[in-house]
């Protein structure tokens, strides 16, 4: 699977494979990207790769409007809702929407209100391992998971979810427990994707009664309903999906909206730089993902556009304190013997700050990310509100020998350790990162053993969820643009990386909560500010870079509206022209 500014990916013009002959032909549109998909289905797709799919074959109810983050257009709904217009109620605990009519899912059937209030309870309810729907759980029944720490449901859960949306004539109305002052960014989420009930129940997905729901529960890792198959009413549908090669999405002639101009999409996975650069500029791929190390090159090149915006999104190292051992090859040993680490390993502040100064942060704003970014203190960044610069590691050896030396009253160095840091391929950034961390450190001690491996990103979230990795690089991007949508994921013991990696502070918990239901500003600037103290204090992770997103198509396309919300991995296609 977030703003102010990381680098993107991509959309391109063209038709077959790699041929330039094809390419001539106009109503084709290739893009090459370097993350595979992790699934096409809603209650799962938590990464921008498959949420780029979604937003093109599936609709929501709104949308953000051109590059605003706090302004919507309506997509299924024919109005966005506000408290003017008595969409939303006066104490923010009521949502009303009108649902558009004579619109048709790709199957045939049309679209009901009872459609939309099945789709968001079906994804409340399945609740993936790893995906996406704390995003609605939260604002709407109170709970961030719709299971507890032994794996089982929430006792009320279902009933919660039940009561939490309904039909009432041609609208669907949302009830809150207490306000959530992010709602309406949440509603654009590609996890709020609406889905045909019919078909959805005949492809084995939650059957609507609510006493049966505990059975469609968290499904395991690709064996979610709608893993590889899809029924929106979006302006493309799902042609052909061959996973780690290519996606190809064809346009859908009865879609409700504008036509888009390409019939077809097909977007291919290529991680590799020099791939992507040569299809690009051979015109067989017209826009690509630009990694910040070659964008001034890519300046260079007439006849084609360049884009830098900002964007919300943060990449950061992330400490497992709570290492899964079970078959684990990346631990050594798994003991503390100087052959590996045990699971408790990065439980040790000392070794967490270590690991952190022994990151040169400058020279990978400056040489790898070509200056296309900054260094944020915590992950509360640049672009959001309340956010408050703390303390950051800089780059500084001696200090790297310092904690080491101290670390686990002085074994750490007497006994040395083995073990491997992550990054997922084609993330030039991410594998630098990792790379200077463990190299820098083994260049301390002969006992130090420490080695760089990269994943393709479906085996490295799956990785992530496991908490199999003791170390791993990644990026989070807004899912809406909020602070709680960073402090939650970092920080909170449930939340999106935290809970990988056993960091669990109740202190943390209890600010993060108090600070998305109050509506009253100063008190959240304090809260918000006491959360980004607890990071600098604690180190579960240390952030690494801001990015600046940059974006390169051919200048035949127009329409592209860049919005920091989304990477270039998220393009509406249906805008292009």
């Amino acid at each position: 699977m977030k703003k102010s500014f990381i680098f993107l990916a991509l959309i391109g013009l063209c038709l077959n494979h790699i041929s330039t002959a094809n390419a001539a032909k106009n109503d084709t549109l290739v893009s090459a990207v370097i993350s595979t998909i992790q699934s096409l289905d809603p209650a799962k797709a938590y990464d921008s790769s498959s949420g780029t799919k979604l937003y093109n074959i599936y609709d929501t109810l709104i949308v953000f409007k051109g590059s605003n983050t706090d302004q919507f257009e309506p997509r299924l709904a024919t109005q966005v809702p506000s408290v003017a217009n008595k969409g939303i109620s006066e104490d923010g605990k009521t949502y009303t929407f009108k649902i558009r009519k004579n619109v048709k899912f790709h199957n045939g059937a049309v679209l009901t209100p009872q459609d939309v209030v099945y789709s968001f309870k079906r994804n409340m309810i399945t609740d993936c391992e790893g995906g996406p729907m704390a995003l609605l759980l939260e604002p709407l029944t109170g709970e961030s998971s719709t299971r507890g720490k032994d794996g089982k449901p929430r006792p009320g859960i279902f009933d919660k979810i039940d009561k939490a949306v309904e039909a009432k004539g041609d609208t669907i109305v949302f009830h809150l427990p207490k306000p959530f002052p992010p709602l309406m960014g949440i509603f654009t989420y590609a996890a709020n994707s609406i889905l045909n009930k019919e078909w959805c129940i005949k492809n084995n997905c939650w059957d609507g009664n609510i006493s049966n729901a505990a059975k469609y529960n968290g499904p395991d890792t690709g064996q979610e309903p709608l893993h590889d198959i899809t029924n929106g009413t979006g302006p493309y549908y799902k042609k052909k999906w061959e996973p780690g090669r290519e996606i190809i999405l064809e346009r859908f002639d009865n879609h409700w909206g504008e036509k888009p101009v390409y019939k077809t999409v097909r977007i291919k996975i290529i991680p590799e730089w020099s791939t992507r650069k040569m299809m690009f500029l051979n015109n067989d791929v017209n826009d690509i993902e630009i990694p910040a190390q070659y964008y001034a090159e890519m300046e260079k090149n007439p006849g084609i556009k360049l884009y830098k915006y900002p964007n919300l999104s943060v990449t950061s190292a992330m400490f497992n304190q709570q290492i899964n051992m079970t078959g684990n090859p990346y631990v050594g040993s798994g003991k503390f013997d100087g052959r590996g680490i045990p699971s408790n390993f990065f439980k040790d502040r000392d070794i967490r700050l270590a690991f952190s100064h022994a990151i040169d942060y400058n020279a990978i704003i400056n040489e790898v990310a070509n200056g296309l970014g900054s260094v944020p203190s915590n992950p509360i960044i640049d672009g959001l509100a309340f956010q408050k610069k703390t303390f950051h590691p800089e780059f500084d050896m001696d200090k790297v020998e310092k904690y080491l030396r101290k670390a686990m009253g002085g074994q750490v160095w007497k006994k040395g350790f083995k073990l491997t840091l992550f990054h997922n391929t084609g993330r030039e950034i991410r594998r630098v990162a990792a790379t200077m961390m463990a190299e820098n450190i083994a260049s301390l001690n002969p006992k130090f053993q420490l080695e760089v491996a990269a994943m393709d990103w479906g085996e490295y979230l799956s990785a992530i969820h496991q908490s199999r990795l003791p170390v791993f690089v990644v990026g989070w991007g807004a899912d809406y643009p909020d602070p709680h949508n960073f402090a939650f994921p970092h920080l909170h013991s449930n939340g999106y990386y935290s809970k990988y990696i056993g960091y669990n502070n109740p202190e943390v918990d209890k600010l993060i909560t108090m600070a998305i239901e109050t509506a009253v500003v100063d008190e959240r600037r304090k809260l918000y500010h006491q959360i980004q103290d607890i990071w600098a204090r604690d180190i579960p992770g240390v952030t690494i870079i801001q990015r600046l997103g940059a974006k390169g198509l051919t200048n035949t396309i127009s329409g592209f509206q860049p919005n920091p919300m989304y990477d270039g991995t998220q393009a509406f296609f249906y805008q292009l022209k």
